[in-house]
């Protein structure tokens, strides 16, 4: 039978970082008029928050130290994600929206954040 995962800072910030793609779908369902897409969004945002919520409250005291700096690296991912996705809306000549620019920029930062964490986790 294999041990329960350890909780850890990476798992949390990437856990915060899928409610914030969840987020900013969120517009996209709203203004194209999917309703059901959007309730079940909110649903498993909330699945997700709780889930966040239960990582935190397991996180030891060095684990919670290290969460600004992952944070940080969070929120840059995110913004390297929209400026990629941007800059490729802009070559490609097919700017839809801003909601799908959101979903799809933070979408991508999140797979940068977590491609990030793990490089750094497999070159040590």
């Amino acid at each position: 039978m294999a041990a329960a995962p350890i909780p850890s800072p990476e798992r949390f910030s990437v856990t915060l970082g899928l409610c914030l793609v969840m987020l900013a779908t969120l517009p996209r369902y709203a203004a194209g008029g999917f309703e059901t897409r959007q309730t079940l969004m909110l649903m498993a945002l909330a699945c997700v928050a709780v889930v966040a919520l239960v990582q935190l409250r397991l996180l030891d005291k060095a684990a919670r130290a290290a969460l600004p700096r992952l944070l940080k690296r969070l929120v840059l991912a995110l913004i390297i994600g929209v400026a990629l996705m941007t800059a490729w809306y802009a070559v490609m000549g097919e700017y839809l929206s801003w909601q799908m620019l959101a979903s799809h920029g933070t979408t991508l930062g999140l797979i940068l954040h977590a491609l990030g964490l793990w490089w750094g986790q497999r070159s040590v």
